[in-house]
């Protein structure tokens, strides 16, 4: 379970989160969802210990990410890419991790599989397409089999071939019944995807609950979101 209690973000003067409260539940996937720079990433480096919230808290399993004992195991995100050095091969900076973080060696080829990677796990990471590099980050998120998945625009750029294995990727972890939150400004791609919805705007949760009632007398979630945010596009 992922929770987000009044989570308060100022810079200076400017508020880029004010009282963030929301929830992604087990054996569902839940999307966060809002347009560029309505502050679903600051939320997310908070959640994952990388910036500080001004007030408020964020918690994976009732825990702060900086208080987890084995995070590998307990969560694993996709937040820039895949994080990897372009001198070294895939399969080179997985076992890197791996060992960093107490993995066994053999969970390399087993996550390098499930994302479509093995036969280019031998290749150097600078020659990787954008689909590949973040099947990449995918597979080193999943490398400790966590029960918890964030990942921040995972279909960004990806081909319609890359969107249905992210789709298909999710929907499995959901079905296992591990939390799935996915971060989004494309609303189309993820309304196939997502059991529930969160929509951020301006630094507020605007509407949340489950896709069928966010979306109510809407014809899509796009249409909810624009009419929810009066955003002038999805972009």
């Amino acid at each position: 379970m992922i929770v987000f209690d009044s989570v308060v973000k100022r810079r200076g003067e400017r508020h880029v989160l004010t009282g963030v409260s929301c929830e992604a539940r087990p054996g569902r996937v839940t999307g966060f969802l809002g347009a560029n720079g309505a502050g679903k990433s600051s939320a997310l480096r908070i959640l994952l210990g990388l910036d500080r919230a001004t007030s408020g808290r964020a918690l994976i399993g009732g825990v702060p990410y900086a208080r987890m004992r084995d995070p590998m195991r307990t969560v694993g995100a996709v937040l820039d890419g895949s994080g990897a050095h372009r001198s070294r091969t895939g399969r080179a900076h997985l076992r890197w991790l791996a060992y960093a973080a107490g993995v066994p060696v053999d969970r390399v080829e087993e996550v390098l599989a499930d994302v479509g990677l093995a036969e280019a796990a031998g290749r150097r990471v600078g020659s990787y397409s954008l689909g590949m590099g973040r099947r990449l980050g995918v597979a080193a998120a999943l490398l400790g089999d966590p029960p918890v998945l964030v990942l921040d625009e995972p279909v960004n750029g990806l081909d319609p071939q890359g969107i249905r294995w992210i789709r298909t990727m999710v929907r499995s972890r959901a079905a296992q019944g591990h939390t799935v939150l996915l971060s989004s400004h494309l609303m189309a791609e993820l309304e196939e995807t997502v059991d529930d919805v969160v929509i951020i705007d301006r630094g507020r949760v605007v509407a949340q609950g489950t896709l069928t009632e966010v979306t109510g007398a809407h014809r899509t979630l796009e249409s909810a979101f624009f009419q929810l945010t009066g955003a002038e596009d999805g972009r």
